[in-house]
């Protein structure tokens, strides 16, 4: 499964102590990142990830044409939703493409937490169908 792993600045140390707890789960999968939360990301767990631009610089657009070419099962996004983002066009149309090509969304711990859990168990093989 190809897995995005997205955090704003607020949570990337969230980020990172998600992986390094899930590590075990998200080394069996496709891995990709925008550019700071990758690198953070991977000197943390030492996993491999597929990076992106930064977010504000064009990550953010190519997470969603990943999205649209139906090359993205699941999107963890941990975002700070108290402090309004110059690029927020950007991170609602990720929104709006997961729920146009029905790809799982995790905008906060708890619901990444459920859905890493669902990942594993391969409750989510029903997206091999989408490409």
């Amino acid at each position: 499964m190809n897995v995005a792993l997205i955090a704003h600045d607020s949570k990337k140390v969230l980020m990172q102590n998600f992986c390094i707890a899930y590590r075990s789960i998200l080394a069996k999968h496709h891995l990709y990142a925008t550019s700071t939360t990758g690198r953070l990301i991977e000197e943390a767990t030492g996993l491999n990830l597929s990076k992106y631009l930064t977010g504000r610089l064009g990550g953010m657009q190519q997470v969603s044409a990943q999205i649209e070419a139906g090359q993205m099962d699941l999107v963890i996004f941990l975002r700070d939703p108290l402090h309004p983002k110059s690029h927020e066009p950007d991170i609602k149309d990720v929104s709006r493409l997961c729920d146009t090509y029905s790809v799982p969304f995790a905008t906060n711990l708890a619901t990444a937490e459920m859905l890493v859990k669902s990942l594993d168990r391969g409750e989510l093989e029903w997206r091999e169908m989408y490409r």
